[in-house]
């Protein structure tokens, strides 16, 4: 029996997919939100769709500062964006 992926649940959204199908992002210690490459990164961490429509209910929203109580800054946003275009259609 294969194992399981694990579930995960997006902030912008709220539905749940597998860990696979999302974007991690992480606080690091200064507070600042940021992309998590390697998807085990330390620190609170939140999950996104790579999807359009998550990224701008959650930008829109500010799913992400809530959830990992820190500040995205348009940085994180602009690579979140490319993150999503290079992801194509889901």
């Amino acid at each position: 029996m294969p194992p399981r992926e694990p579930i995960r649940t997006c902030v912008a959204c709220r539905q749940e997919a597998g860990k696979q199908g999302l974007i991690r992002l992480h606080r690091g210690p200064d507070g600042a939100i940021a992309l998590d490459r390697s998807a085990h990164g330390g620190g609170r961490g939140a999950y996104l769709h790579a999807d359009g429509g998550c990224l701008e209910v959650a930008r829109k929203r500010r799913s992400l500062e809530r959830a990992l109580k820190g500040s995205a800054s348009e940085i994180l946003w602009l690579e979140l964006a490319a993150k999503v275009i290079d992801a194509g259609p889901l």
